[in-house]
């Protein structure tokens, strides 16, 4: 079946030239990862993000090119920064949220988010420069203020170059151009992981790999049946007569996904969970005794784990809500229910169904936030009762890969379903 499937999809020409231009542009920027930028101490860099699980995460989202040090070592973290930005202000200003639902209004707000990403990244490369030097001499030595500048830009540009490919890639619906330029960083780093796991093989240790290789496949199920997972609220049409014909009648649902958010929300708690600490980072060396305390106690707070990784639930659990409320309307759903003649049964429409909507999506989130909280410590848990470094499962790895496969294999299907309704 998996055989026959590659086989249809190879004969349709044009979608067999997508997807070898995909293919190319993740090999492209593969290549660009694996170009450093000049000056810095890349052997000295790695040490640093194999002993810095924070580091470590920020790596994930950049494809492996902020442990190289490359020219695209800020990944589309920027604009993926930039997206939110502008999904928040829709939120806030009704100018936008208005242009958010036409499709001049989306391609405006996508310009914008381009142009806001530019100095974003140059924001990000500055801070990341500065947090290197400063955790170690030996990475980055005394930088002047050209060679500060050229890295900058240097990175900055590296930035738009990935951001450009991914709208190329996104043009050809063969999946998210974002989502895969991640999942070929993960991707990437996985005959890494194999060679030190082999490297430090112990016969002794035979138990413990199977026992992780069973939660691994344990986790990869789970995050299929979540990424997939919805409740389908049922919806009636009432029957409607026009002259001698009538109308609805009919039944359907409404899907309520229980993970709506995504991975946004592990972006989102990144992101924040990343500032104290570097803010810390600006402060270690200040005149100031208090201040440069305040900075080291900083800076040991955030690398207990316990800590962390306590933290970093409770924001992952957090943020979850917080987005499903950005992005799901039940205002919105219950009116054009009403507009369009639908109605939950025993539900009346207007205001009771939204309330009902929005009671039954905070049920089933609870348990999308509890999963996404869950798969964004595991490294820490697995590596908590192992005591392997190289045996961390990256859960939010698995998280972007499934749902990147689905997504892509989705859209792979869509486009065969639509070249056969073509042909009859």
């Amino acid at each position: 079946m998996f055989t026959e499937k590659i086989r249809q999809i190879w004969k349709v020409r044009d979608l067999r030239k997508n997807i070898l231009f995909v293919l190319f542009m993740l090999v492209i920027f593969r290549l660009a990862a694996h170009i450093p930028v000049p000056g810095v101490n890349t052997a000295a860099l790695k040490q640093l993000f194999n002993s810095n699980q924070l580091l470590g995460m920020m790596d994930l989202f950049s494809g492996g090119g902020m442990r190289n040090f490359s020219i695209v070592m800020m990944g589309v973290a920027p604009y993926i920064t930039s997206s939110i930005i502008f999904q928040l202000l829709g939120m806030i200003v009704p100018k936008i949220e208005d242009m958010q639902k036409e499709e001049d209004g989306r391609q405006k707000i996508n310009t914008w988010t381009r142009w806001a990403t530019v100095p974003l990244a140059a924001l990000q490369a500055f801070g990341m420069i500065h947090v290197l030097s400063a955790s170690s001499q030996d990475i980055i030595g005394a930088v002047s203020g050209f060679d500060m500048f050229l890295m900058i830009t240097t990175i900055t540009a590296g930035t738009v170059f990935l951001m450009w490919i991914g709208e190329l890639i996104s043009e050809k619906k063969i999946g998210n151009g974002i989502s895969l330029l991640i999942f070929a960083g993960i991707v990437a780093r996985l005959p890494q992981t194999v060679g030190q796991l082999l490297l430090t093989f112990d016969k002794s240790q035979i138990f413990m790999m199977l026992g992780f290789l069973l939660v691994a496949i344990i986790t990869v199920v789970g995050v299929v049946i979540i990424n997939e997972g919805e409740r389908n609220v049922p919806v009636q049409y009432a029957r409607q007569i026009r002259g001698n014909r009538s109308y609805g009648g009919t039944s359907t649902h409404l899907p309520l996904r229980v993970n709506m958010a995504g991975v946004i929300p592990i972006i989102f708690a990144i992101s924040l969970i990343m500032i104290p600490s570097m803010l810390a980072s600006f402060f270690a060396n200040a005149k100031s005794a208090w201040i440069a305390n305040a900075a080291t106690w900083t800076t040991t707070l955030f690398a207990n784990q316990l800590f962390y990784g306590i933290l970093y639930f409770l924001l992952v659990f957090a943020f979850t809500y917080f987005y499903t409320e950005i992005i799901f309307h039940p205002d919105q759903i219950a009116e054009n229910l009403q507009k369009q003649g639908g109605f939950i049964p025993g539900i009346r429409p207007g205001k009771q169904t939204s309330e009902y909507l929005g009671n039954t999506t905070h049920k089933i989130i609870l348990v999308g936030a509890l999963f996404l909280g869950l798969i964004a410590i595991l490294p820490l848990i697995v590596r908590y009762f192992t005591g392997i470094q190289s045996l961390a499962i990256g859960g939010t790895s698995l998280l972007i890969v499934v749902a990147v496969v689905i997504d892509t294999v989705k859209q792979i299907q869509s486009q065969l379903t639509m070249r056969e309704y073509d042909g009859i």
